[in-house]
């Protein structure tokens, strides 16, 4: 009776069945011949094996090492993307119910990016149809004018279309400018100038009654920032200087503010300006106001990604987010994506960012429509993650930059953790050749196995010397076991499933045996593998027949037979030799 009860107490344990395997694969090539493309490796996986030579690159995944969780990659809903999208809308309601699913359904399983992070200007950008604000009455410093409508209704009806496709979406608003004509700047205009220190609190207030008028459209906002990019003052659209002392005198307003009207789940998010400012203005604003703002946000016109390391060493338990690069019309395809994957969705991740977004969700064809005498994105014009063109619509390379880094952080079940960021290092003969980032999604059922994803960039493609884009056959070492998968040049995202915790691994790895005695009974264990991370339990049946295991669907993220995923609209083939990106020439 003792043995007996000892196995009784083993049996309630949850035994995984099988050891890890690579089914599930999404791949960008650089010849275009994979776009976003699924992958389903059954019946035949990859398996982890017991360790044998490393290959030509060998990645190493230390999951004991962890890091931030990230929330999404996105870009910035403006008025002139949310103007071409509702005009779809209107002429072809199925291109636009498709579109926005490609962009942002974040099912697991769908054919679709599933981007969940939208950034949205408060009032007119550079890119709107005419320039205003929420109060353009001057002097109103009751704000008795104030109003969120000035705000084109379509730009509220496209949020909430995107919204009822993925319920984790993060709405991120600040102000390109304080109200015009400019009453709260020495320039007098809402282009230009510098923000005037007696209106702090009356813009903290305007800022409050932003974020209750999107709540009134049933929008409710992640985060708010005080000024879109505090150091540039360009006369030709809306801009403003703000010092660091005054967004740090602002920003204390504004959580005092907040928090007091219902919103103290609302966070401030400061600077939102280039790289470079992140030891200077990014920090200052920190030293001066840190208890009234959760973190910084970085764009990608100055500096490098790697000052967010400056940051982020000074305030280790803040937040970063990487919230604004333009790619530019006419530059090279494959340039572009490795430029993003290095710096973006894969460079400013490694240095601690919790999203990644590009500017314009969409433009049109000519980089338009662009805020009328506005020099922001000329020669050569900027391009969005989608072109549209009338009801037609094609995705550009930064979409399927992102989409691949997307695809890895997603959450696994409904309503369940995004992923977070672990250790990962890559080294072999060809470690050059690769460039690595690596996740685990929980779940929300415990004694589910955890998703472990790798997004990798293989751009050894000789671009520099003479053209020979060359694959990579690379070893994935992971908790003492080891894959092997030969990399395409291009974009791979790929995982598996494992135990959440190295010692449940240990468990997990035992060999079941072919026949347990109980009492002098002979059993044979039944054996279910299963590749969705769904693991097999050992119940009280086991001293009976057999263990009991649970069904084992394919993974979520594998298309049934039935199911065919379409495929990917036709893209926007560009012509030069270099990537482009937006001119600093605009004063960003």
């Amino acid at each position: 009776m003792h043995s007996l009860s000892i196995l009784i107490a083993c049996a309630s344990l949850t035994v995984p069945a099988a050891a890890q395997q690579i089914w599930d694969v999404w791949s960008t090539t650089w010849d275009r011949s994979k776009l976003f493309t699924y992958t389903n490796l059954g019946p035949n996986p990859i398996n982890f094996v017991s360790p044998g030579p490393i290959a030509s690159a060998d990645i190493v995944i230390n999951d004991a090492q962890t890091y931030q969780s990230v929330w999404g990659f996105g870009g910035s809903l403006t008025d002139s993307s949310a103007q071409l999208l509702n005009n779809m809308k209107n002429s072809n309601a199925g291109n636009y119910n498709a579109l926005l699913r490609y962009l942002f359904d974040p099912t697991d399983g769908a054919n679709a990016a599933g981007l969940s992070y939208l950034r949205v200007p408060l009032g007119a950008s550079d890119f709107s149809a005419s320039a205003y604000t929420y109060d353009d009455v001057s002097g109103d410093t009751s704000l008795s004018h104030f109003d969120i409508n000035r705000t084109p209704s379509y730009v509220f009806s496209v949020i909430n279309d995107i919204r009822a496709i993925n319920p984790y979406l993060r709405i991120h608003v600040l102000p390109w400018s304080p109200p015009q004509p400019g009453w709260m700047k020495d320039s007098g205009s809402i282009n230009g100038g510098n923000f005037l220190s007696q209106y702090i609190n009356p813009f903290a207030q305007y800022l409050l009654k932003a974020v209750q008028g999107f709540q009134s459209h049933g929008i409710p906002i992640y985060a708010i920032g005080i000024q879109n990019e505090p150091q540039n003052s360009n006369p030709s659209y809306p801009t403003c200087k703000i010092s660091a002392s005054q967004e740090a005198q602002i920003g204390t307003a504004l959580r005092t503010l907040l928090n007091n009207n219902g919103f103290s789940g609302t966070k401030i998010i400061g600077f939102d300006h280039n790289w470079d400012g992140a030891g200077t203005y990014a920090i200052q604003l920190m030293q001066q106001a840190g208890n009234a703002f959760a973190g910084v946000a970085f764009h990608c016109y100055g500096g490098s990604v790697s000052n967010q390391d400056t940051f982020h060493s000074a305030y280790p338990d803040k937040e970063i987010y990487f919230t604004e690069c333009s790619g530019t019309m006419g530059s090279d395809w494959w340039s572009d994506i490795k430029w993003n994957m290095d710096n973006l969705y894969i460079g400013s991740i490694q240095h601690n960012a919790h999203a990644a977004l590009e500017w314009n969700i969409a433009l049109d064809g000519n980089g338009q429509p662009e805020l009328p005498g506005s020099s922001s994105c000329k020669n050569p014009p900027c391009r969005g993650i989608v072109t549209i063109s009338g009801s037609s619509y094609s995705p550009n390379q930064e979409f399927y930059s992102m989409a691949q880094a997307s695809k890895a952080i997603l959450p696994r079940d409904q309503g369940g953790p995004f992923g977070k960021r672990v250790g990962v290092s890559v080294g072999g003969t060809l470690s050059w050749a690769l460039r690595v980032n690596a996740f685990v999604t929980g779940r929300t059922n415990p004694s589910d196995w955890s998703r472990y994803s790798i997004v990798v960039l293989n751009w050894d493609d000789s671009a520099d010397t003479s053209w020979n884009p060359q694959p990579v056959k690379a070893t994935i070492e992971f908790r003492g076991m080891q894959a092997t998968y030969t990399f395409p040049v291009g974009v791979t995202t790929l995982w598996w499933y494992a135990p959440a915790t190295a010692s449940a691994q240990a468990f997990g790895n035992m060999t079941t045996p072919a026949n347990i005695t109980v009492s002098g009974t002979t059993v044979t264990p039944s054996q279910s593998a299963s590749h969705n991370g769904t693991a097999a339990n050992a119940t009280s049946t086991f001293f009976t027949t057999s263990f009991s295991t649970a069904s084992h669907a394919s993974s979520a993220a594998s298309a049934p037979a039935s199911i065919s995923f379409s495929s990917p609209p036709s893209v926007h083939t560009s012509g030069s030799a270099h990537a482009q990106f937006k001119a600093t020439s605009d004063g960003k």
